[in-house]
């Protein structure tokens, strides 16, 4: 049979119509016609289309991003409403354009006796002309889907739609829905189409194709067109491998030396080394020592961390001395050693790549770790033991589809030396030049490693074509003008020196990374810099530092420079979350010199694709349009990186990333990075901390299938650990006996502790103006904060101790705080500061939620820090409670009575809460893979 039949056999079951991608709307939300519905889709479903519905036509994209959770994006053309008035242009042209986000989600999915019910917002950011929001409920009965509504603003009123898929057909779909859009209140409706349309009933058609879809519809009048195509990005690969080269295993074997050979004739080391650098791999050392072979390699085309090694141990066996007993292979990148694997024992390891032992035994005699420093092999600076094995100069070839780029000339050899020749193409949307402009040029990269860790890397283009120069409109930025002028730069020369950049990469630690960069960083800007990464072992979370003191270049793109300078300096935490999202929060100096914040959220799904968001705020004050001085304008986008080994019939590390967001904004601004050493160990890191860390080590047709090597979806269902945690507690909740004997010593002491309320009043109401006393209010106002807020980030960052604890803590906080409340409306005691006895009632104009009686902030400081004072044997916590506690009667908030008995409670809480869950071991969260689910298992022990 040929590979091409081969390919469209395994490709078939993408091409079957699936319901499971849902039907977006002219919108691009999941709906009818131009009504939505309470469905999101299928989790990682990525919809791009394009639809025409007088006077409106939209090119957009949508993305289930969560399982509950769709966003959609949309690019608003709006006939008979002209775009721009610039006299620059001739006056009125072009067409009224508008951004459009929109998000839906589903607050209950479907069951079998209940609908499923979604809220939804469009138009969120922006102008919001299309700006609504809606309640929609949906049933699937039988072949028939129905969903009921209500809107209000756009979608004004009830709203209803059905669709049906006869079960025979089940590409084919009739629908009819009410539209309830309020028409007549569009954007300037009375000048286009829109003043004619109304409310009412609409009916169309839809088919239905593997990834494409077409609807076409008849409103009341007038036809609408909406074309799209659905990608669903959990298939863990869209085209199979049927072009992937095989394992190494040659027709002759080697003859394998002796130990004392292997030293003596360095050809036998020559021989693997070339094995291996035939196979992709690159920076390939090794050195045999006491029975271990140890190698340190990285591979330029295989994905996955695992199955390269996998490849190399496997090849290995073939040239390794007799005498190994051991083989270790550190995987690099950049000269940096991320991840080590060991081999204890060579039989198992050779019955387990032959398929004649389970996996589970195999990794008995496997570690699998961070790569350190101390896992470097030592070689000379002039790199003769590195480069021993390369006998052949490498070729010069024409490549498709490889770094992003759809075709390349490319030369590279196994010491990540590279010269390449790829066309790049940019595009630029909405100005009053035109809505969309290019930039077609040719880039020449040349890459050139010049010792351990220390890589030079130039970039020079020709610029072929492009019209982003004939933007005429001078930059109104009242910033720096970091990005806003690159109109000029485009104007600047047809040939440039992009980039020029020497970085230094070092690994000090284990655990850490390091980077030195100096040159010209981007075509807008050169400078010298550095970075710091800390991102320790098993855990979710990583953090850098970067700082670079930079300089804006000149127009002409090569030595010059303007006058602008600046050092731009930024701290990132990265943490790792369920459904495959990393949230990064960076905080520091932007490039126009602006303090502030930087958000970013991205999920990567099954296939690998990335699509994230960032959203900055910072103290530039951007008010020219859209922005204004009430509400200055924020940075923003969505970015997106697909890897191309999903969409290729062999492996590929190579990925294309684009981004949308202004081009011709200054404010929140990063320079672009000369070698983001989160960006370059990420991937790997995730894989070696992914279940045993070996991946698709063996390639066995066998475990195709185990989460090991499918890799599911790791999702979020707390509700399990939660109900066990409430029947403990409710287990050892006390008795009512012993219940009334705390009630009555806890009363006891806030009696006795409200005979000194008015000494202690008096005592502080004349030293209202003392500053150490406010100081001392400060500390009890924040300590409730203060406490949850280091709860929350010990359960974020500790170890499994200290989160359980953690998670009590929390729990005992709120529960502490809402007994405090309902307390507080049962008492209604008045406060100190208005020279009130102490046992007076508070007036019948203010909320009883202000009551005195007890403490809130005692309650809470008491119940967050009793858990960690009990697990660590702490006392001193109740000290700093005790005092936080107090703080509040300094400034005649509280009676002394009121602290007290907020306290009791609050410890009590808490002491109660981390009797019944101390045990931790009870509540460890294993998350629970499987083919096609994911969730989480709790071991509880009796």
């Amino acid at each position: 049979m040929s590979k091409f039949l081969v390919l469209f056999r395994r490709c078939s079951p993408l091409l079957v119509c699936s319901l499971a991608f849902g039907a977006p709307s002219l919108s691009g939300q999941e709906g009818y016609i131009g009504m939505p519905n309470a469905y999101v889709g299928a989790d990682g479903t990525w919809s791009i289309g394009y639809s025409f519905d007088k006077p409106y036509s939209s090119l957009w994209t949508s993305a289930t991003l969560l399982p509950a959770l769709q966003g959609t994006a949309r690019y608003v053309g709006v006939a008979g409403i002209s775009g721009f008035d610039s006299s620059q242009y001739g006056g009125d042209y072009g067409r009224y354009k508008d951004k459009v986000f929109d998000v839906k989600l589903q607050l209950l999915p479907e069951s079998d006796y209940f609908p499923a019910i979604a809220a939804g917002r469009t138009d969120l950011f922006g102008t919001g002309l299309f700006r609504g929001e809606y309640l929609a409920a949906s049933k699937q009965l039988g072949d028939v889907e129905a969903t009921v509504g209500y809107g209000k603003n756009r979608i004004d009123g009830l709203f209803a739609g059905a669709r049906w898929t006869p079960s025979q057909h089940p590409n084919w779909s009739l629908l009819a829905e009410y539209d309830a859009n309020n028409y007549q209140e569009d954007f300037r409706a009375s000048e286009t189409f829109a003043r004619r349309r109304k409310a009412g009933l609409n009916t169309g058609v839809e088919y239905r194709w593997g990834w494409l879809s077409m609807q076409a519809a008849y409103q009341q009048g007038h036809s609408s067109l909406n074309a799209m195509l659905n990608i669903p990005l959990n298939e863990r690969e869209f085209v199979p491998k049927i072009y992937e080269p095989g394992y190494y295993a040659p027709t002759e074997l080697p003859v394998r030396p002796t130990g004392e050979e292997w030293r003596s004739n360095p050809e036998h080391a020559k021989a693997l080394q070339r094995a291996l650098q035939k196979q992709n791999y690159t920076l390939v050392s090794m050195a045999y020592r006491r029975g271990t072979l140890i190698l340190n390699l990285g591979n330029s085309r295989i994905s996955e961390v695992g199955r390269a090694v996998g490849r190399a141990v496997r090849t290995a066996l073939y040239f390794a001395p007799l005498e190994t007993r051991t083989i270790k292979v550190t995987y690099t990148e950049l000269d940096l050693p991320v991840a080590t694997y060991e081999f204890f024992d060579m039989a198992t390891l050779r019955d387990y790549l032959a398929g004649k032992i389970h996996r589970e035994r195999f990794n008995e005699f496997v570690l699998v770790r961070s790569g350190g420093p101390q896992d470097r092999i030592e070689y000379g600076h002039d790199n003769v033991s590195l480069a021993t094995g390369l006998s052949e100069e490498a070729n010069l070839s024409v490549l498709l589809s490889e770094d992003g780029d759809i075709v390349q000339l490319r030369k590279q050899d196994s010491l990540l030396n590279r010269f390449k020749i790829a066309p790049k193409l940019g595009f630029y949307f909405n100005d009053p030049s035109g809505a969309l402009h290019y930039d077609l040029s040719v880039a020449s990269n040349i890459d050139r490693r010049l010792g351990e860790g220390l890589y030079l890397n130039t970039s020079v283009g020709a610029t072929v074509l492009e019209d982003v120069s004939d933007v005429k409109q001078s930059s109104n930025s009242l910033l720096p003008h970091v990005r806003s002028d690159v109109a000029e730069y485009k104007r600047g020369g047809k040939v440039k020196l992009f980039k020029t950049v020497l970085n230094q990469y070092y690994k000090p630690a284990t655990d850490w990374y390091a980077r030195a960069s100096a040159g010209l960083y981007e075509e807008m800007f050169a400078g010298v810099g550095g970075q710091v990464l800390f991102a320790p072992s098993g855990l979710r979370w990583a953090a850098d530092i970067s700082m670079d003191a930079v300089q804006q270049r000149d127009f002409k793109g090569w030595f010059g420079m303007r006058d602008y300078q600046t050092i731009t300096s930024l701290a990132s935490l990265h943490y790792r979350l369920p459904y495959g999202v990393t949230a990064t929060a960076r905080a520091g100096r932007f490039l126009a010199k602006d303090n502030g914040i930087r958000l970013e959220f991205k999920r990567r799904f099954r296939s690998n694709v990335e699509i994230g968001t960032w959203y900055t705020r910072t103290n530039g004050n951007d008010i020219t349009n859209p922005g204004s001085p009430s509400s200055p304008y924020n940075d923003k986008g969505i970015f997106i990186s697909i890897p191309l080994d999903s969409m290729l019939t062999v492996d590929s590390r190579s990925k294309g990333r684009f981004s949308i967001s202004p081009w011709t904004r200054d404010v929140g601004q990063m320079v672009a990075s000369p070698g983001d050493l989160y960006g370059l160990i990420e991937d790997d890191r995730e894989q070696v901390q992914a279940f045993d860390g070996l991946g698709n080590f063996a390639e066995h047709s066998s475990e195709s299938g185990r989460p090991e090597v499918d890799l599911p979806i790791e999702r979020f269902t707390p509700w399990p650990n939660i109900k066990l945690r409430l029947e403990d507690s409710a287990r050892v909740f006390p008795e009512l006996t012993p219940l009334a004997k705390g009630g009555l010593l806890a009363g006891g002491a806030i009696a006795l502790a409200s005979l000194s309320d008015k000494k202690w009043d008096h005592l502080t109401s004349h030293h209202q103006d003392n500053r150490g006393l406010k100081a001392w209010n400060r500390f009890g106002k924040a300590a409730p904060w203060l406490a949850v807020g280091g709860a929350g980030l010990a359960l974020a960052f500790g170890d499994e101790r200290l989160q359980n604890t953690s998670f009590i803590s929390l729990q005992s906080a709120l529960a502490a705080g809402a007994g405090s409340m309902l307390l507080k409306q049962a008492v209604g005691r008045s406060r100190p500061e208005g020279d009130n006895d102490h046992w007076d009632r508070i007036s019948g104009s203010k909320s009883r939620q202000d009551s005195s009686f007890p403490s809130n902030h005692a309650a809470i400081t008491f119940a967050a820090l009793t858990p960690f004072a009990s697990e660590y044997d702490a006392p001193w916590l109740y000290g700093v409670a005790t005092a936080a506690t107090l703080g509040r009667t300094a400034a005649r908030k509280h009676w002394f009575s009121d602290a007290v008995a907020g306290g009791l409670l609050g410890h009590a809480v808490g002491q109660w809460l981390w009797t019944a869950q101390r045990q931790n071991n009870r509540y460890q969260a294993v998350f629970d893979f499987g083919r096609n689910k994911a969730g989480v298992t709790i071991n509880a022990h009796y």
